[in-house]
């Protein structure tokens, strides 16, 4: 037994899921295999643009509904975090006992269940890096037909767009093999350095009602600030830069992509921006509390790297930034390209 029971999660995830878009199996048949034409003509646009191939080997996209994206993700969070509880557990060296770590994988189990439950009516689409599996490029049908209704936007071409940004992600990762490696590496790191002792719980406990309102300030990144330490905060700011990268070169090639292959991006762009600003109260205030609104910054920071970058070097020198973990741009460089362009090309 671990100390998160994943299989409870997987359940409490797809019981708690809100159902998708009520339609009927010729419906849904169509859907998916129009999804999967998209993913498939993503590639070439998306190579071109980037300058970047996805090796011709790889699987086609996974067409999944909003339980199997919960079950993928569980196994791949099992595989990303247990390995740093063992080891939290060993440097610690004391275990629960068998008692209390069933309960504790059940609690656990039980909250990582809501949030996927959470997530999987948001997500359109993802690349699951699968640390210790096979990646696969993932595309969930019930929230792409949910979201362009809801946008009430040109169907097919919104599932074009949204291939094209995933099909970027797959590109970043299977073009620069080091990279999947250096992100579950420095995510492992962090989840291992986050975790408090008893000492810093009692004193989060002890601060909790005096620090909560600073999870509703601009600059939060969620629920995390309760728990972290100036020099956590920094560890967690690099692998923030890294993510902030890979977002905003995504959200660059789909909108460079889009006008010759999607008539309708530019009011496709506009009217998605517009929802993420949209939302209701509630939604609002879990997003901050999950640190959602932090990753809606990255799209935004991480794109103005990216147009930053390549207005000084063009689409080769930005590539650069494969090059390697060095190349990497630092917290301070995402908001600064210069900076990144001075230090990587002299």
């Amino acid at each position: 037994m671990g100390y998160v029971d994943w299989e409870f999660a997987k359940t409490t995830g797809r019981t708690l899921v809100p159902a998708g878009p009520v339609v009927s199996p010729a419906e849904a048949r169509a859907e998916v295999e129009a999804i999967r034409e998209a993913a498939r003509h993503a590639r070439g646009p998306v190579a071109e643009t980037a300058r970047l191939q996805t090796p011709p080997d790889a699987p086609d996209a996974l067409v999944v509904d909003r339980a199997t994206w919960i079950s993928v993700n569980a196994d791949s969070m099992a595989a990303l975090l247990d390995p740093a509880v063992e080891q939290i557990v060993a440097q610690r060296g004391v275990a629960p006992g068998a008692t209390a770590q069933v309960v504790g994988g059940k609690v656990t189990g039980a909250e990582a269940g809501a949030l996927l439950a959470f997530m999987a009516s948001k997500v359109l689409g993802q690349y699951d890096i699968a640390p210790g599996g096979t990646p696969a490029l993932l595309l969930v049908a019930p929230n792409l037909m949910a979201t362009a209704r809801e946008l009430g936007v040109d169907p097919a071409d919104f599932r074009r767009w949204v291939c094209m940004h995933e099909e970027t992600h797959r590109v970043q990762f299977t073009a620069n093999p080091w990279l999947r490696d250096h992100v579950v590496g420095e995510a492992r790191r962090l989840a291992v350095d986050l975790a408090p002792d008893q000492e810093r719980m009692q004193e989060i406990a002890a601060r909790v009602t005096e620090r909560l309102p600073e999870l509703f300030s601009e600059g939060s990144t969620g629920i995390a600030d309760l728990f972290t330490t100036p020099e956590q905060r920094e560890q967690l700011a690099r692998l923030t830069a890294v993510m902030s990268l890979l977002e905003g070169h995504a959200d660059v090639v789909m909108d460079d992509v889009g006008p010759a292959h999607i008539p309708t991006v530019t009011e496709i762009r506009r009217r998605f921006t517009q929802r993420r600003k949209g939302a209701g109260a509630p939604d609002r205030l879990l997003r901050r509390l999950l640190g959602l609104e932090a990753k809606m910054r990255q799209y935004r920071d991480g794109a103005a790297f990216v147009r930053g970058v390549q207005d000084k070097v063009g689409v080769d020198g930005f590539n650069a930034v494969w090059s390697g973990p060095e190349s990497l741009p630092l917290p301070r460089e995402i908001t600064d390209p210069e900076a990144w362009v001075r230090r990587v090309h002299g």
